[in-house]
């Protein structure tokens, strides 16, 4: 094969490829655009439910929890939706009901102690048997 040929079946090569992956860059990106705007209407969704389903002080109990503990905060958020949509949540959510929630959130939230370990190297860093009296 002479370098012309070569040269061709790189040309051809690379149009495929483009037609395969770039051709449907624009479609991706419409893609994207079309996710961000589902997501961004389950927030609203989500946010109008939770307003309406918890009173002023719950509310401000739960943005503390985002910011302390989000994780937490996004399984209250879903239990607390939940059961609105089933029918369980009855006029709006106070403080001690609100509380009563999140305790069965802790419940169902993997426990993580965490521990610590003091390691001691008495032999390594004994000062005791150093003599520094007189210099």
């Amino acid at each position: 094969m002479s370098d012309g040929d070569l040269d061709a079946l790189r040309a051809q090569r690379m149009s495929q490829m483009q037609s395969q992956f770039g051709g449907g860059g624009g479609n991706d990106a419409e893609k994207q655009q079309a996710q961000q705007e589902q997501m961004r209407a389950q927030e609203e969704m989500k946010h109008s439910i939770l307003s309406q389903v918890l009173d002023q002080q719950a509310r401000a109990r739960l943005n503390t929890l985002k910011v302390s503990k989000p994780e937490k905060a996004q399984m209250f958020e879903n239990m607390v939706i939940r059961m609105a949509q089933m029918g369980q949540v009855r006029g709006k959510l106070d403080d001690a009901q609100f509380v009563s929630i999140l305790e069965s959130v802790n419940a169902q939230m993997p426990q993580s102690k965490s521990t610590v370990k003091y390691d001691r190297r008495r032999a390594a860093i004994d000062s005791d048997d150093e003599d520094d009296y007189g210099c």
